[in-house]
């Protein structure tokens, strides 16, 4: 239990830009304490102590802010950063060197007892502040989810997922992502600033090709009247949409 708790401390100062020493963190940071509690919590639980391990649990709660099932499973150096308003359901599955944010649901969409209803996270994986991920499949090693996006079918290992409900982002582009994360050490709250919504890119797609038909028609059209062509008086009056002002609304 100490040689996990020297790997959780340790691993808090290496991703926590704003942790001064290593006894700030034992005594200042609730996701420290949240562990050390669900590690009493889960032996209780699977002694078959239940009522001990849930009164460990809802008393780690009231003091953390983190609400952990004790038949969650959590791997070594897990970082619960700020904490407050996590939920961890029972048949979640943390796997080693993860890092959860603040108000994070690894929840459940079955109401099934003894099935597996809440997610299974791969090594390394970051989960941003404000994200669900509801359901019992499994995020793959590596991936990132970012802030307030809503999860509920598998993500790829080393894929990011962003959006509600949560798509995964340009393969090339999260590539590229990734060799800034390294340089810098680490990609708090799964995110970096030149993400972009592959959503938004269709979008954005779309408009541009709107624009260039929108110039062709254009171009028949002045090609016609200069032949002498008469148009009908409707087809001259059609507008022309903005871009730009529907491009901005997309961003």
């Amino acid at each position: 239990m100490f040689a996990q708790l020297r790997e959780d401390l340790t691993s808090v100062r290496e991703r926590d830009p704003a942790a001064r020493s290593t006894w700030e963190v034992l005594t200042c940071y609730p996701g420290i304490h949240a562990l050390m509690f669900h590690r009493l919590a889960h032996r209780a639980w699977n002694r078959r102590w239940f009522w001990l391990g849930r009164f460990i649990s809802h008393l780690s709660r009231f003091l953390t802010g983190i609400e952990i099932h004790p038949g969650a499973r959590i791997g070594r150096r897990v970082f619960i950063d700020h904490g407050m308003g996590v939920v961890i359901g029972e048949t979640a599955e943390i796997g080693d060197d993860c890092t959860i944010y603040q108000a994070v649901t690894l929840g459940g969409t079955s109401l099934y007892r003894g099935t597996k209803r809440h997610p299974t996270l791969g090594r390394g994986v970051v989960v941003g502040a404000g994200a669900k991920v509801l359901g019992g499949f499994t995020v793959g090693d590596g991936a990132k989810i970012g802030s307030n996006a809503v999860v509920v079918k598998p993500v790829p290992a080393g894929a990011t997922a962003v959006g509600n409900p949560a798509r995964i982002l340009d393969p090339e582009r999260d590539s590229a992502r990734a060799q800034k994360a390294e340089q810098m050490g680490f990609s708090a709250y799964g995110v970096t600033r030149d993400m972009d919504d592959p959503l938004s890119k269709a979008l954005h797609g779309l408009l541009d090709h709107a624009v260039e038909t929108d110039r062709r028609l254009q171009c028949l059209m002045d090609r016609l009247e200069a032949a002498g062509i008469t148009l009908d008086a409707a087809v001259e009056k059609a507008d022309s949409f903005d871009a730009s002002r529907l491009s901005k609304m997309v961003d």
